[in-house]
């Protein structure tokens, strides 16, 4: 016998069947309440609750992260916030992600022109590195005045884009630095 079941089919067969279960217990004047507190509480038992605020937009979401001997082990919405009254937003929910994914890089790799193979490089010659070829490309390209004289004091050559998990504050001093540079090609999520 061979069952061609797609993985929807059996989705809405299962949901069914797993709703009428519930239901049907519900219905009988059983409660599962108790039980979701007992879960809710076993989860972050013996974890320390540390206030904190969601990195990815200006709402400011307020976060509660739980961490047993100084390790993450949850993060959720803090429902005293008048905010956002503990819930999140989908990139808030996968705040938890930031902090404790194994792919995410903890190392400066860097791949030479026409090389193969990543190189590792510590934080310092990384940021030399960069500031040596935002330099170069600064001043190879800088145009003071424009062909009618208007002063602009500016380059186009350079790009900055801001990332969603910087903070307001940081995208105000990055614009402040950019802008000095004459770089006008400025984007985050802060809209400053």
């Amino acid at each position: 016998m061979d069952l061609d079941v797609s993985r929807r089919d059996f989705l809405k067969v299962a949901g069914t069947f797993t709703g009428t279960a519930l239901g049907g217990v519900t219905c009988l004047g059983a409660s599962l309440a108790p039980t979701l507190a007992q879960a809710q509480e076993l989860r972050i038992k013996k974890a320390t609750a540390t206030p904190s605020v969601c990195p990815y937009c200006s709402v400011g979401c307020a976060t509660l992260v739980h961490t047993v001997e100084g390790k993450i082990v949850n993060i959720e919405g803090d429902p005293r916030s008048p905010h956002n009254e503990g819930t999140l937003c989908p990139k808030g929910a996968g705040i938890f992600q930031l902090h404790v994914n194994p792919n995410r890089p903890t190392r400066v790799l860097h791949r030479a022109a026409g090389a193969s193979d990543w190189e590792v490089w510590d934080l310092e010659r990384a940021v030399g590195r960069v500031a040596d070829l935002v330099k170069k490309t600064r001043d190879e390209t800088f145009v003071e005045r424009l062909d009618n004289g208007t002063l602009v004091n500016s380059t186009t050559a350079v790009f900055s884009l801001g990332g969603a998990t910087l903070d307001n504050e940081w995208n105000h001093i990055q614009q402040k630095l950019l802008r000095g540079l004459g770089i006008v090609a400025i984007e985050n999520q802060a809209r400053i």
